[in-house]
């Protein structure tokens, strides 16, 4: 889901992935509940917004667009850079 900004509140229990700086607008952050990031903390995630129709309270409903998340494990060499113990 995404929200404006202040409109989601976040506390110790997210974790942020990534702040977007985009020309124009307010930075962009991305978050995670710390219990799905354990589980997706091996994982490289692209975000892309598409052209199709968006559900539930999200942003971009109204716009005609949608999300769509695409995933890859991490190499080895990430999972270094990152500094993550793989199990």
């Amino acid at each position: 889901m995404c929200y404006p900004v202040g409109m989601f509140r976040t506390g110790q229990s997210d974790v942020l992935l990534e702040t977007l700086q985009v020309e124009g607008i307010d930075p962009i952050e991305f978050y995670m509940s710390r219990s799905q990031f354990e589980l997706w903390k091996y994982t490289h995630l692209t975000v892309d917004l598409v052209d199709g129709r968006g559900s539930g309270f999200s942003v971009e409903a109204p716009e005609g667009k949608r999300f769509l998340i695409r995933s890859r494990l991490l190499t080895e060499e990430e999972v270094e850079e990152f500094g993550l113990v793989a199990k």
